[in-house]
């Protein structure tokens, strides 16, 4: 049996993708996903875009550490 597609998102976090989807970079090339759930970056500062890399994070740490609200407002 095959699940319908689904996106979750997360606050402050990424678009979390399941089920059987494709993904296609903006030049066109259809990305290889070797997973079942596919975290698609949200906020922009993903070295992976499109794929989330967790920057989302470290950014919004940094931004508590400083005495900043991140950009977000989280």
């Amino acid at each position: 049996m095959t699940r319908e597609p689904s996106i979750t998102a997360y606050d402050g976090g990424p678009f979390l993708v399941r089920g059987p989807v494709r993904i296609v970079g903006e030049d066109g090339e259809e990305l290889a996903i070797r997973r079942a759930i596919v975290p698609l970056c949200r906020c922009g500062r993903s070295r992976e875009a499109p794929i989330c890399d967790g920057s989302h994070a470290i950014t919004r740490r940094r931004a508590g550490a400083a005495g900043t609200s991140p950009p977000d407002g989280s």
